[in-house]
């Protein structure tokens, strides 16, 4: 077999870090309450599959998303291991201080490059947005925290149609000055497609250098996991996932769930690209979950699972 007739390019060889965003992106919109003791379980359970990073609650105002009205007993509760990323979203300063108090030492701090999505998530404009993103940048370095710079609706807005690319890539100039220590872009409605992924975050990549690279992906309309290899052909190799396909933002219109953990690991184990995450315990906490919320969640591969799977242990209920 010649080069031109091999099914990928030699960059897909590189292994891929997956952040678990199940606890915190999945468990967001549920309306059924969690407790917090299954959160908890959850976690060391993803965490003993292979994950190395995990979000794994966000500080925000439970009067606007109550399922995280607990974050600060869940950030507390886990049992952490050594080499793992444990990580929070936090919108503002005093989700900041939380999440420091709580005990955790990375945080994801975005801003939306939709004004109408700003507005409905923070009641912030982009502009306002900025100035307070770039307090926060400081508030948590100075508590040597590291920070995940993010941009949400990176590549389209389900108020606004169409995102400025120009504007994405400013914003992201507007992290890489701050210091941050990693760069993340989010696909927060589900809306891109891989020419314009591969686009994007070729942009990216030669902005940011050395500094690492993430990609939070939605599957709304089934594009996620072809949007990943478009990333990853950029050199892209951190991206974010949800165990089940769970997910979707309560400030977004027709959101749906993340790319699913263990779609990706299995399709990334196929093309032998290397992730350090088995398998059998992601697709045992989705069905887990399929069960505790009595509803089908959206990924795939826990549906052709092949026999032989071990009889998971049940979880706190």
């Amino acid at each position: 077999m010649n080069d031109t007739q091999k099914p990928f390019s030699r960059s897909f060889n590189q292994p891929i870090i997956i952040e678990e965003q199940g606890p915190r992106d999945g468990w967001q919109v549920e309306k059924k309450w969690i407790p917090t003791d299954m959160k908890v379980a959850y976690i060391h359970k993803l965490v003993d599959a292979g994950l190395t990073r995990i979000q794994v609650t966000s500080f925000v105002n439970p009067k606007y998303v109550p399922q995280m009205a607990d974050a600060d007993q869940v950030a507390r509760a886990i049992i952490k291991k050594q080499g793992v990323v444990y990580s929070a979203l936090v919108l503002n300063s005093k989700g900041v201080a939380r999440a420091v108090d709580a005990g955790l030492n990375h945080l994801s701090v975005s801003l939306s490059a939709s004004n109408t999505h700003s507005l409905k998530n923070t009641n912030k404009t982009i502009e306002a947005s900025k100035v307070e993103f770039a307090d926060m940048v400081r508030q948590a370095k100075n508590a040597g925290v590291a920070v995940r710079a993010g941009i949400q609706c990176a590549f389209g807005c389900r108020y606004e149609g169409a995102i400025d690319p120009n504007l994405v890539l400013d914003l992201v100039k507007h992290h890489l000055d701050l210091g941050i220590d990693e760069i993340s872009l989010a696909d927060s409605t589900g809306m891109a497609n891989p020419a314009a992924v591969r686009l994007m975050m070729a942009q990216v990549v030669a902005l940011a250098g050395e500094l690492p690279i993430n990609l939070h992906l939605h599957d709304t309309e089934g594009k996620g996991l072809a949007n990943l290899l478009a990333a990853y052909e950029t050199g892209v190799r951190q991206f974010d996932t949800a165990f089940g396909g769970l997910g979707g933002c309560p400030f977004i219109a027709g959101a749906t769930g993340n790319i699913a953990t263990e779609d990706v690991v299995n399709m990334l184990n196929q093309m032998g690209i290397e992730t350090g995450i088995d398998i059998v315990p992601i697709v045992e906490a989705a069905c887990h979950f399929e069960t505790f919320l009595a509803r089908k969640l959206p990924g795939k591969i826990k549906e052709v699972q092949p026999s032989g799977y071990p009889n998971p242990q049940p979880f706190p209920q």
